[in-house]
């Protein structure tokens, strides 16, 4: 039997192209978002995921005209993976873009995991680490950032963030269910490593990313990986690439724009600095997409 997913926000940036992976990797997904995604073998269904009731219907009844023939009513999903949100600041009020993403969040982990779903993986963000949208210049606790580091960020995205994390983390311990918050780096398409070149040149752009990236493909590869791990409880993982996006070494990055900064361990090389060394050591990802292949 195939595994059946329910995927939220498909259609915006990272969700096309972690659908592709998933399919390909013999999943039915289902996206429910405010836009379909037209890609084969997806289903669409539009929904508010900031009421509860929308998000309860979408997980208890069909998804298209073939669910019908069976005769055996609606099929549980196997899994939720939950993108879907206001991507950043500056695009809608922040006081929406905070009620959006953490009442969202709130009722697409509650729906779930009260019908009876074990598995909850969401998208958190690199936001949380407080440098991404901090005002004026700001020094990080420690160097490189890890899953321990004690988030703080000023914004309204990544404070959403923050307490979907929580709200996570509570479910979890209430229910006993698997729910994963993925800390996504800055995600690129592969139309955009044409942007590269500009990166190397001048490394200065790209310090509120902490020079860290995930590519979108694989991403896709994370997200199934967290699909297949069971038994983790409540966990979070920093969804980034393996590498810096410039030619300096990340303890030269350190020590040229935050001198002041303690380093947790001496950086091998020119290793992400927003680290990826759980994901590869719990989940055994393996990135397929360093930039320099496309540079």
């Amino acid at each position: 039997m195939k595994k059946r997913i329910l995927f939220t926000g498909g259609s915006g940036k990272a969700g096309r192209h972690v659908i592709p992976w998933l399919l390909a990797k013999g999943y039915e997904v289902h996206n429910i978002d405010l836009v379909p995604l037209d890609v084969p073998g997806v289903t669409n269904l539009t929904v508010d995921i900031t009421d509860l009731g929308e998000v309860f219907n979408a997980l208890t009844m069909h998804r298209d005209f073939p669910d019908l023939e069976s005769g055996r009513g609606v099929q549980p999903f196997d899994a939720v993976v939950h993108f879907a949100a206001v991507p950043r600041i500056l695009i809608r009020p922040d006081n929406e873009t905070y009620r959006v993403n953490v009442m969202g969040t709130y009722n697409v982990i509650e729906a779930s995991v009260k019908l009876g779903i074990r598995k909850v993986i969401i998208a958190s963000s690199e936001t949380t680490y407080g440098i991404c949208f901090a005002e004026g210049e700001r020094d990080p606790h420690y160097l490189p950032f890890d899953e321990d580091y004690d988030v703080n960020p000023m914004d309204s995205y990544g404070l959403s963030k923050v307490i979907n994390e929580k709200t996570a983390r509570a479910f979890s311990e209430r229910t006993g269910a698997d729910v994963y918050a993925l800390r996504i780096g800055n995600v690129i398409e592969p139309n955009e490593y044409s942007r590269f070149p500009g990166f190397v040149a001048h490394p200065e752009t790209r310090l509120r990313n902490a020079w860290c990236y995930i590519d979108a493909r694989d991403l896709g590869q994370i997200v199934h990986l967290c699909i297949e791990k069971d038994g983790l409880g409540y966990q979070v993982f920093n969804a980034t690439n393996d590498t810096v996006t410039t030619d300096l070494s990340t303890a030269e990055l350190a020590r040229r724009f935050f001198p002041n900064v303690p380093l947790k361990w001496q950086p091998q090389g020119d290793e992400a600095m927003i680290s990826n060394r759980k994901i590869r050591e719990v989940l055994g990802f393996k990135e397929e997409h360093n930039w320099r292949k496309y540079v």
